[in-house]
């Protein structure tokens, strides 16, 4: 049968396959690297058309608030409890599996944050390629600003979850490969790079490259460059999100291990808590924030005082530009001065400039001109 009759499942699982029985050696590598070509353009293939059809993306949460966190994990591990007390909002709770079949959303406020938590369906092996709501959980989580990965003391091993997200597409904690690509009109194509590449890596990359249908052009990378990263800029559909390993259900822990299963859990890189007890759920709510990389400046009116109570939050980094870009569309054209009281300047009222960078709790005052008549 030719493969103009397989539908692209079919394809996807027959390349798989492929991959698994081929043994990797020196020899096989250019065969291994072509067929992960394939296998990422058909799965982005796959993708757009299950976009089109409206295929299985059927959860329409309109985003809210400063940021947006998506809760992940498996089944029964206190997703929904967790919502709870982050934000009050109350899912449907139970303890055994897939009692969240939609996307429940609520507000986490925060250090004058407002932060969309979204409780999603329990992943399960396979939802990369659609089992359980595998597609709605991808597109809730590829839209999300932070994943917080749930388990609990029977499940704290995050490599299954993490694999199946990549799977997904989803890269977390990674940045994008530094990789750029000059089109040409002849000359075939050209891998470069500020070092040395091996020549098999090389025709490894340019394999990958035509099965993605590029012809002509110079592909610059950096010398450490991997198969898997190059073939992420091929795909050109995945995202990169940072994540929080979460550690549910310490409560059930007895008095004679809690201490040491935690320090344990700590020191893994993991975040322990009971939504039973509420223990840990302040940490996690800051480090949250943290992870969302927010910031809060409090504004201050000309001759007036602070509002502390109402800060602006923006991502860590900003300038006194998105202040003014977040007050009035206006505001950068007729801007004049800011003065800035805080960590980001070196005395208080410093006048500075729309390029100047903020920090954590700023003061600002904007000072802009009239409005020409």
């Amino acid at each position: 049968m030719g493969w103009w009759m397989v539908s692209i499942e079919e394809q996807i699982r027959a390349i798989e396959e492929e991959i698994l029985r081929t043994q990797k050696n020196k020899a096989t590598e250019h065969h291994i690297g072509k067929l992960k070509a394939k296998l990422a353009r058909l799965r982005a293939e796959l993708e757009k058309s299950h976009a089109k059809k409206g295929g299985g993306y059927g959860f329409q949460v309109k985003k809210e608030g400063d940021a947006t966190v998506a809760l992940v994990g498996y089944p029964s591990v206190g997703k929904s409890s967790l919502l709870r007390l982050l934000t009050g909002r109350r899912s449907e709770v139970a303890d055994y599996p897939f009692t969240t079949l939609t996307v429940i959303p609520g507000i986490m406020k925060y250090r004058g944050a407002r932060v969309q938590i979204l409780d999603l369906p329990g992943l399960i092996e396979g939802s990369a390629e659609g089992r359980g709501r595998g597609r709605e959980v991808t597109s809730m989580v590829r839209a999300s600003d932070l994943v917080l990965l749930l388990g609990d003391i029977y499940q704290s091993d995050f490599t299954a979850l993490r694999n199946e997200l990549y799977r997904m597409g989803i890269r977390l904690d990674r940045r994008p490969p530094e990789v750029k690509f000059e089109p040409r009109d002849r000359g075939g194509l050209l891998i470069l790079s500020t070092g040395r590449i091996e020549s098999d890596l090389e025709e490894s990359l340019k394999e990958m490259a035509r099965a993605f249908g590029y012809i002509n052009g110079a592909f610059v990378v950096p010398r450490n460059i991997t198969e898997e990263e190059f073939l992420d800029f091929l795909a050109g559909n995945r995202v990169y999100i940072p994540s929080l390993e979460v550690v549910n259900k310490i409560d059930l822990l007895g008095p004679d291990n809690k201490a040491e299963t935690v320090e344990r859990l700590k020191g893994e890189g993991k975040n322990p808590i009971s939504v039973v007890t509420g223990e840990g759920i302040e940490e996690l709510k800051a480090l949250i924030f943290d992870r969302l990389s927010l910031m809060r400046v409090y504004l201050k009116p000309r001759g007036g005082e602070v509002d502390y109570s109402e800060p602006m939050i923006l991502k860590r980094g900003a300038t006194v530009r998105e202040v003014c870009q977040r007050l009035h569309r206006d505001f950068v054209e007729r801007f004049m001065y800011a003065e800035v009281w805080g960590r980001s300047v070196k005395f208080s009222g410093q006048k500075v400039g729309l390029n100047h960078p903020l920090e954590d709790e700023d003061v600002v005052r904007i000072a802009i001109r009239k409005k020409s008549t």
